[in-house]
């Protein structure tokens, strides 16, 4: 299945796409001359209103239009033609944008009481946390001109070196020995092999990704420093004081709650060490290495199909709610998801919401392993969430990372329940159990570790001057030995494997708010099974709440306090149960 991607567009050189920039572009000039210097202390209501209103309808317009050519890039980031539609598109789009820019500068102008008059009122109220929300860059915005030139040389700077990482990065042709035979894998394919049961096919996997990274190795390590230039120069520009800051800032949490999720994560680093004691006697390798990790275990080997995968995720999803297995059977029907492998797709797995008059899409890369089950349904999950969140609106569809990989998790925590359910025997346990482990291991605690390392590379730039590949590697292997201890040995070939993730370039500080989201469904699932059925439409309700609220709010509906100093510590209450288990199940078989 390819994704059909009609409901955006027939095709790139659709007329539809001409006369949406013409039309659009007209609107942006008109709300400019209709509401520039009119959005002041003294605004009625009813005009913010209707300016956001139109405002909300241009940003929609240029999100469709934006959405249709970055989908087309990421299934195709080897097509010439479909990679200068990406940029002249994105270059429309940026220069449509100068003329909205002004919008919610004026809005942050207005004084601390006259701004809460105007979004206090009731015709205002849909738009509310979006207006109170906004307030919080006030402190952080510059000037309308120095705003527009920041999104327009944007074009020749981050976003330039996400497009040139991307064409990399997914064009590298991996040379893999496998039975004394060369192959010549992509990414995908070789990541792939790392969870073989033949550790001979692990070893040359290794070495393939490492040889093949290694022959991009000086343009990633430009393309590193320029992401962390340009992160320097904006954040020095707005006076942020630390590089994580204006992430923190746009997932709405502070950095006290942010620093007690590293700190509870780093404190809980030993039951990683644990768990990888016991597997490496259950594979009875005694020199157990990073490639080793992910060695399948018995059952954990099956292969599966995507027919299979998808009766065993909308199976677990309609055993919870009717709802969720609807919605999710039309990502299917409709093919909003493109799961085959081919050369030129960008690797790893999104679910991009794309804009409310529309629907989500879903990119995955499916190999027929457990591990491809549970990516499908964590990316249903977001499609999920996406989905039933429409009706709030473009500004306020999406909510910030730290709650986006809420639906996400949960969705594999109910495919793995069910799962598991359904085991009798004692070994299929165990294999289970110690493949979920891994899976909440690299949500949580590999999350982290990237978060270390971008805060240390981050920090080394501040300080000035280019980092040498060789800075990288030693940083990388630093965050990586706080996680793994003495449990394994990172060999040679691992110190560069920073070179093929794209959340350092692309959203710089993303990750933790995947570690957030999964300890956030561990508290969730506790509530789940202490309130049964009754829980469901509280959950079903926070999916449909999008940014409505702040994130500390909409949880608090479902019983989780996010100030709760002891929070991220008691979450982490599944990972200790499900290692002792583990222990357990062993000891029971041998």
């Amino acid at each position: 299945m390819d994704w059909n991607l009609n409901d955006l567009y027939k095709n790139i050189n659709s007329n539809k796409i001409s006369d949406d920039f013409i039309k659009l572009e007209k609107l942006s000039i008109k709300f400019n001359k209709s509401y520039k210097n009119k959005i002041k202390n003294k605004s009625n209501p009813k005009t913010v209103h209707k300016a956001i209103v139109e405002l909300e309808k241009i940003y929609e317009g240029l999100g469709k239009l934006s959405s249709y050519a970055s989908l087309n890039f990421a299934a195709n980031t080897n097509n010439e033609k479909i990679s200068q539609f990406y940029q002249s598109t994105s270059e429309k789009v940026s220069q449509i944008r100068k003329n909205l820019i002004f919008f919610f500068i004026d809005w942050n102008n207005i004084d601390s009481k006259n701004a809460k008059r105007i979004y206090d009122t009731k015709i205002l109220l849909k738009y509310k946390n979006l207006l109170e929300s906004e307030r919080k860059y006030k402190p952080y915005i510059l000037s309308e001109s120095e705003e527009k030139i920041l999104d327009q040389k944007a074009l020749t700077s981050s976003r330039a070196f996400n497009r040139l990482f991307d064409e990399t990065l997914n064009n590298i042709i991996f040379d893999v020995k496998i039975k004394g035979k060369n192959k010549k894998l992509s990414e995908t394919q070789t990541l792939s092999l790392l969870y073989d049961k033949d550790r001979k096919i692990r070893t040359e996997a290794a070495k393939g990704l490492t040889k093949g990274l290694n022959s991009e190795k000086k343009l990633i390590t430009f393309i590193f420093n320029q992401i962390l230039s340009d992160c320097k120069i904006i954040n020095d520009l707005r006076g942020y004081k630390n590089p994580i800051d204006s992430r923190n800032l746009s997932n709405e949490i502070n950095i006290k709650t942010v620093n007690a999720l590293i700190a509870a994560c780093d404190k809980n680093n030993s039951l990683v060490h644990r768990y990888y004691k016991l597997k490496s006697k259950i594979l009875k390798i005694k020199n157990f290495m990073d490639y080793d990790r992910y060695a399948p275990l018995g059952e954990s080997q099956k292969k599966y199909t995507f027919k299979d995968a998808k009766k065993i995720v909308l199976d677990s999803f309609s055993s919870f709610s009717p709802e969720m297995s609807k919605v999710a059977s039309l990502f299917f029907d409709k093919k909003w998801i493109d799961f085959n492998i081919r050369d030129g797709k960008r690797a790893g797995a999104f679910s991009h919401s794309c804009v409310p008059s529309v629907h989500p899409y879903i990119l995955m890369n499916f190999t027929g392993k457990i591990r491809d089950v549970t990516t499908l349904a964590h990316e249903l999950g977001h499609g999920i969430h996406q989905y039933l969140s429409r009706k709030n609106g473009y500004f306020q569809q999406n909510t910030p990372l730290t709650t986006a990989e809420t639906a996400s998790v949960f969705a594999e925590m109910l495919v793995f329940n069910k799962l598991l359910s359904e085991l009798n025997s004692p070994k299929q346990k165990l294999y289970l159990i110690c493949s979920k482990l891994e899976d909440i291991f690299a949500t949580v605690f590999r999350q982290i570790v990237m978060t270390n390392f971008e805060i240390s590379i981050h920090s080394r730039r501040k300080l000035g001057g280019e980092l040498a590949s060789e800075e990288f590697d030693k940083f990388w292997v630093n965050a990586n030995k706080k996680m793994f201890g003495k449990s394994i040995k990172i060999s040679e070939y691992y110190k560069n494997w920073w070179m093929y993730i794209p959340h350092f370039i692309h959203s710089p500080f993303y990750c933790y708010s995947y570690s957030f989201g999964e300890l956030l469904v561990h508290g969730l699932f506790a509530k789940y099974n202490k309130e049964g059925k009754s829980f469901v439409n509280k959950y079903m309700n926070l999916l449909s709440s999008g940014s409505t609220e702040i994130p500390e709010k909409l949880v608090k509906k479902v019983g989780i306090d996010l100030n709760d100093s002891k929070f991220w510590e008691s979450s982490m209450y599944l990972m200790k149960e499900l290692v002792i288990k583990a222990e357990k199940l062993y000891k029971q078989i041998n």
